[in-house]
């Protein structure tokens, strides 16, 4: 809409080097992804061991058994597909319920061989051991643990990165000057001559190439901040003799500045890297941007073309709840959405449309993800571990949320069937009625099928997106 900083050139890293340190991402965050996966299944794990349940089976992954070890009572181990875990608990579904019709049906046949399998697996042992037997406040526990550990480590990861890293903010200290200003959708935008190349200069076709001498045809004007003397490395101390503020609070004091200002010069107070003190006098031009994500129209604003250095600012404990809070509810409306933008994944994955860069993304691209910016030769390590933790505190929260829907097989599908018996049961001793029992869970099994369907089927869609057309850092 309105003119745009050309972005400076960066070297390229040797190829190998940046294999590497992309091999390095990835391994970094399914190592991050396993962990996560262990703790979640050594939550329900621990409780369902202190409540006396038997477990057989502690396995992190899916499909083939990679490594296993027995120890004690439970087989622990690893499988070759890293996309999931599970506690094999003794008793998770319980008999069938005095009374229950013998009538023969297809679905009837299908949920007594599903009940059959589960308690094959039922010793004579087990009697008080398994899931079923246990109160409904122990089943809750087991069930919720899972999930409360990924929340667990959201939080500790939301705190390393907060408290320790700190948030990517930006300076007042001057990163990068644009040789000139080129109009939005320039065609010579991504050349190294561009500001060399005679452009068209407003109207409908402004930033098309044209031939110089033409009306409307000239090469794009030098910036207003390379023509006012800035340099990369130049920190703003003051606008028009007013100090600045340090910081992000500096910044926004100099963009409001600038921004507020159209054809009218500010001087401005530097220091530059060799820390000698300059006073730059310097003319923003008008751009068209829009102010807000709702705004219908785009305003005229101050431009001057210089990018500020971004860095690290620690946060103190106290910001984490609201940080973490902020984030919760970014993930609840991300859940909320998918089915609403699973047309345009498709479309995406088999049709050949951009992807959807607010779009639901699985785990093969969240490690590409890790991977590019692993790679980048700009980004400090400290900003690739920082990025790393934003991952993972971010994919642990997804988890905690996610395995908490009230939908059998989740945790949540679990939970909810324990309290649905508590409050059956309360509800037949109010009334004198005997207690009906443990809730039959397997009456839920077609549910849980087609649950586990639909998820595999997005799984696939999502593995096929991220690797055909996969979302991308900057779009």
């Amino acid at each position: 809409m309105g003119p745009r900083a050309r972005p400076g050139r960066h070297r390229r890293r040797p190829e190998l080097s940046g294999v590497l340190l992309t091999v390095l991402g990835i391994a970094a965050f399914a190592v991050g992804l396993l962990f996560s996966i262990a703790f979640h299944e050594a939550g329900h794990f621990f409780w369902a061991r202190r409540f006396g349940m038997r477990v057989p089976q502690f396995m992190v992954g899916f499909g083939p058994t990679v490594f296993s070890r027995r120890r004690g009572e439970t087989e622990y181990g690893l499988k070759a597909i890293p996309l999931g875990g599970y506690i094999r608990i003794v008793g998770m579904i319980p008999p069938a319920e005095e009374g229950e019709s013998k009538r023969a049906t297809r679905m009837r046949s299908f949920i007594a061989e599903v009940r059959g399998q589960a308690l094959n697996d039922v010793l004579p042992s087990d009697r008080g051991r398994v899931f079923y037997a246990k109160p409904w406040w122990q089943r809750v526990v087991v069930m919720f643990a899972g999930p409360f550990h990924n929340l667990v480590l959201a939080v500790l990861f939301f705190t390393i990165l907060l408290t320790g890293f700190g948030i990517l903010q930006p300076t007042t200290t001057v990163q990068a000057v644009p040789d000139c200003v080129l109009p939005a959708g320039a065609q010579t935008a991504t050349r190294a001559d561009a500001c060399d190349v005679p452009i068209v200069q407003s109207g409908a076709d402004a930033g098309a190439i044209c031939e110089e001498g033409t009306p409307g045809c000239a090469r794009p004007a030098p910036s207003p901040a390379v023509a006012a003397g800035f340099r990369p490395g130049d920190r703003i101390v003051a606008l028009d003799g007013a100090p600045v503020a340090g910081g992000t609070d500096g910044w926004t004091q100099v963009q409001q500045a600038i921004r507020g200002t159209v054809e009218e010069p500010i001087r401005v107070t530097v220091v530059d890297r060799d820390g000698a003190e300059r006073e730059l006098t310097v003319t923003p031009i008008e751009n068209l941007v829009y102010t807000s994500a709702d705004a219908e129209e785009p305003t005229a604003v101050g431009y001057v073309g210089i990018q500020p250095v971004q860095d690290y600012v620690r946060q103190p404990l106290s910001a984490v709840p609201g940080e973490l809070a902020t984030v919760f509810v970014r993930s609840v409306e991300r859940l909320v959405e998918i089915p609403a933008r699973i047309p345009q994944l498709f479309r995406a994955a088999f049709l050949g449309e951009d992807r959807d860069p607010e779009g639901p993304i699985g785990v093969v691209g969240v490690s590409r993800l890790s991977g590019e910016v692993f790679a980048l030769e700009d980004v400090e390590t400290k900003g690739k571990i920082a990025f790393l933790f934003s991952l993972l505190a971010g994919v642990n929260l997804i988890l905690f949320i996610f395995n908490l829907l009230p939908i059998y097989p989740l945790d949540g599908g679990h939970v909810a069937g324990a309290l649905y018996e508590k409050a059956r049961s309360t509800v037949a001793r109010l009334r004198g009625r005997p207690d009906p029992g443990p809730f039959d869970i397997a009456r839920l099994m077609p549910v849980a099928y087609a649950v586990a369907g639909l998820f595999l089927a997005l799984s696939a869609l999502l593995l096929v997106a991220d690797v055909v057309n996969p979302i991308r850092l900057g779009g």
